[in-house]
């Protein structure tokens, strides 16, 4: 029962990987689609009261602000997630290959979180803020190092499902 309760386990936490990510885009997105729409008449006139750029930074600055804590707790519940697919991974007795190497990859799994969680998503989220209601034109200096940091943080994202992926057939092939 350890191996398919392991194999959910693994589903939320790649699932809940994706799911982060388009959350992060779409809270973005929203407030351009809400400026454009502009549906709700009160929000229209508080827009055209502000100013469409102000009311623009105020909303990307909430937006980032969400992505921020949403992020912050996704890190911590992925230390939760695999710690969890690890201890069922971890049965009695003399392992299968499969079963060790799903350990492995679980483990770099985790030490990619590690990374994310102590170095990488604070130094994006102390950039991030230093960069919050300041001109885009020219460019801030810091701009490029966040979108470096950005970049990192995606790719190893990407990494860390790729392992998932390999995991989750090497639990499927040690059940057989």
């Amino acid at each position: 029962m350890a191996k398919p309760a392991a194999l959910v386990l693994l589903g939320a936490w790649m699932a809940g990987s994706i799911c982060m990510s388009v959350v992060a885009t779409e809270n973005f997105h929203t407030v351009d689609r809400l400026l454009a729409g502009r549906a709700n008449v009160t929000f229209a006139a508080d827009v055209d009261r502000l100013g469409r750029p102000q009311t623009r930074d105020l909303l990307r600055y909430l937006s980032s602000e969400l992505n921020r804590l949403y992020f912050q707790i996704w890190n911590w519940t992925q230390i939760v997630l695999g710690a969890a697919v690890l201890a069922l991974l971890a049965a009695p007795g003399s392992p299968s290959r499969s079963v060790r190497w799903s350990r492995r990859g679980t483990i770099a799994m985790l030490a990619i979180v590690a990374v994310m969680l102590v170095w990488l998503t604070p130094e994006i989220v102390a950039l991030g803020r230093s960069l919050d209601f300041v001109p885009r034109d020219p460019v801030p200096p810091g701009m490029s190092r966040f979108w470096i940091l950005h970049g990192a943080y995606t790719s190893l994202e990407m990494f860390k499902l790729a392992i998932g992926i390999i995991v989750a057939t090497m639990i499927i092939r040690s059940r057989r």
